[in-house]
């Protein structure tokens, strides 16, 4: 308690997504201010509730360090004459630093001795500083939203009630608006609403407790998993896991109680994610599953307070979730009087946007696409007519559940309710699959489509989405995105590279483009050079993620990222061949043929007669073995046997620059070695631009 720092800013219940970030950013504030003050501390810990922040800081020195200055003066052949007597520019720089030109030292740069005045500034008391220091932390705490009330100038994620702060045991004083801090805090709203007196951290959280407050976020976290567990245990089941929707009722409550209710098992009829999204998202509820993950009957609610009588509250969240579920099987039951390929042509009254069109355009768009893209999947396989009808009828049916009711009022089920609504139509069910796949991945790192059909139709409506929006100038800057498209093109490189397509993406982009000449604002030439880097950028950056090094990555991109598949195999053949023994000397040797060449005219073409020395022309016939090795290393995808037969130059390469002179007099003959190199670098970049490889000197 005696140098232990508290803050708790009271409130008006906050957004539950705003609060993790809020501690965070809590925790960084705190530190960063001590550390500008030099207030040495010990543990930083924050905790949270709906209606409070709070923030313990331990072992808090009761003083500043102390700061030494140095500043540097004129040079010590400056200061001084030849008889050891203070200049002007000394006594000056003595009396603009306020000590006595006696006082002065030196200090040695690398640019000689200079005068140097050093000052100490004795540290102040932290309890001075405090209260400026947490004004500023909650002023600075940042929010997705924030609000003013009353006629005060003060902005915060909802309106401030209290102020605790104190620091060894006493009241830091400061104010925020029209709220004064103090040493009381606040019990449960509804369950011990007075107010109390505290004096340390300890003493805090046993007072909490006995308000009924569970301060800690991370004991709510394990009290409502418990507590679940033992709900649904009761009625023979468990909770059905969701990590996010745990974190999210942990921050909805300060003192978490659990209840569990049932619905009528006619509804257990409805597809399964109806269920799921209608008690997770929409209600805050977990479903109960069996032992085999199917769902049971049952949902289990998390109250923020004691229910004086759980029967009540039980039929209430009965009512509630049963109005939902038969509000759910109304939808589903009247989508499927509508057959999905009739809801196409409705479409057209959907925007998808103003410069882009209806989303019924876009289904066209991508669907053309699509087919483009499954001929150069299954160019001559024998299913390949099946494969690509199952893609053209994937993509046309893709955005037709957007017209439903189900996805009107539960948006989270676009492609979920296609389908089902396609099985229940009997639809194959690879299409159906694939109208629900092609909007995978949902988020960075999520699920990839299992089945080509459902990959192929993904591709082609991300890249439409892509090249679209490059093509009307709506470009991602900054950390602006607000179409998510570096999203969807990591979505496509994933995708790509998972089912190892050989698809290359410029001639990705230009039929995107053609297809969407009518709507282009900007020449498709340019926007097809910002679609490829910006593509090139998502890989890099993923690349480099997941721990390849950069400048093998950036050798690999240098020679080109149209083939991804290809460019990654490249990149993990280099990793691997930077061990292999003649490695930093063939990279030597590609530098030294690169730095020769650069900028000097070349022959079109190789004049084998005109060489002179058994060098070259060993130079040249090493070239000529190893080259069709190389290339037909490369077009098998064999990249760590194409590079150790590229290694095999090294000593051809090493006795043609130690005997032959390459600029030489002739003319002929310095442009005939200038070509025969050109080539040997030529075939190096086949491979990788070795010129931008790191090696050890």
């Amino acid at each position: 308690m005696e140098r232990e720092l508290l803050l708790e800013i009271g409130t008006e219940e906050i957004p539950a997504a705003f609060l993790l970030k809020a501690l965070r950013d809590m925790e960084e504030i705190i530190r960063r201010e001590l550390a500008d003050s030099r207030i040495p501390h010990g543990e930083v810990r924050t905790m949270a509730t709906p209606r409070r922040l709070f923030l313990a800081v331990a072992d808090v020195a009761d003083r500043q360090e102390d700061q030494l200055i140095e500043k540097l003066g004129p040079a010590r052949s400056v200061a001084f004459d030849g008889l050891g007597n203070p200049s002007k520019a000394a006594l000056g720089f003595a009396r603009g630093q306020c000590i006595d030109v006696n006082a002065l030292e030196f200090a040695t740069t690398e640019k000689g001795e200079y005068l140097c005045a050093r000052r100490k500034i004795a540290g102040e008391a932290t309890e001075g500083l405090l209260p400026a220091i947490l004004a500023r932390l909650v002023a600075a705490i940042p929010f997705r939203k924030s609000m003013r009330w009353s006629d005060l100038e003060v902005r915060f994620a909802r309106p401030i009630h209290w102020i605790l702060a104190l620091y060894g045991g006493r009241v830091v004083p400061f104010t925020v608006g029209n709220v004064a801090s103090s040493n009381a805090s606040r019990g449960h709203r509804f369950m011990s609403p007075g107010t109390f007196s505290v004096h340390s951290f300890q003493e805090y959280l046993t007072l909490m407790r006995t308000h009924f407050v569970i301060v800690d976020p991370a004991e709510r976290t394990r009290i409502i998993a418990d507590r679940t567990a033992e709900a649904a245990a009761a009625v023979g089941g468990s909770p059905l896991r969701n990590d996010d929707l745990l974190e999210h009722v942990s921050f909805l409550t300060e003192y978490p109680t659990v209840i569990c209710g049932n619905f009528d098992p006619e509804y257990l009829r409805l597809p399964r994610e109806v269920l799921v999204t209608t008690m997770i998202s929409h209600q805050k509820y977990f479903p109960v599953v069996d032992g085999n993950g199917d769902l049971l009957p049952h949902f289990l609610t998390i109250n923020n307070t004691l229910a004086r009588d759980p029967a009540v509250v039980r039929r209430g969240n009965e009512r509630v979730i049963r109005a939902r579920l038969a509000d759910a099987r109304f939808f589903f039951d009247e989508d499927r009087k509508v057959p999905l390929a009739d809801r196409v042509e409705d479409l057209k009254k959907v925007t998808f946007h103003t410069l882009l069109g209806t989303s019924h355009e876009k289904v066209l768009r991508f669907r053309e696409l699509a087919g483009r893209i499954a001929r150069q999947v299954h160019p001559s396989q024998g299913d390949a007519a099946l494969f690509a009808a199952r893609v053209d009828e994937a993509a046309l049916l893709a955005k037709a559940d957007l017209d439903t009711q189900m996805v009107g009022e539960f948006s989270e089920l676009q492609g979920v309710m296609g389908r089902e609504y396609a099985l229940r139509e009997g639809k194959d069910p690879i299409v159906a699959k694939a109208i629900y796949e092609h909007y995978l991945p949902i988020s960075a790192g999520g699920e990839l489509p299992e089945t080509d059909e459902g990959a192929v139709v993904s591709i082609a409506d991300k890249l439409d989405t892509i090249c679209g929006f490059f093509g009307v100038g709506l470009v991602p800057t900054g950390t602006a995105d607000p179409y998510a498209l570096r999203r969807q093109a990591l979505g496509i490189i994933n995708i790509i590279l998972k089912k190892g397509y050989a698809l290359p993406l410029d001639g990705l982009i230009d039929d995107a483009l053609a297809i969407l000449a009518g709507r282009l604002k900007r020449p498709a030439a340019e926007t097809k050079a910002d679609c490829l880097e910006f593509f090139r950028s998502r890989f890099e950056n993923q690349l480099l993620a997941q721990g390849h090094p950069y400048d093998v990555v950036d050798a690999v991109l240098a020679t080109g990222s149209g083939n991804l598949v290809r460019a990654e195999a490249r990149i993990r053949a280099m990793e691997e061949f930077k061990r292999h023994p003649d490695f930093a000397p063939l990279a030597g040797a590609f530098k030294r043929v690169v730095n020769i060449i650069r900028n000097i005219r070349q022959e079109a073409q190789l004049h084998p007669d005109r060489f002179t020395c058994t060098e070259e022309r060993e130079l040249h016939q090493a070239f000529l073995d190893i080259r069709q090795i190389v290339r037909s290393q490369c077009d098998s995808g064999q990249y760590e046997g194409a590079l150790i037969a590229l290694a095999k130059l090294r000593r051809p390469v090493d006795c043609f620059f130690e005997a032959v002179l390459v600029m030489a007099e002739d003319e002929q003959v310095r442009c005939n070695r200038l070509t025969l190199l050109a080539e040997i670098a030529s075939l190096f970049h086949d491979l990788a631009d070795f010129s931008k490889i790191v090696t050890e000197a």
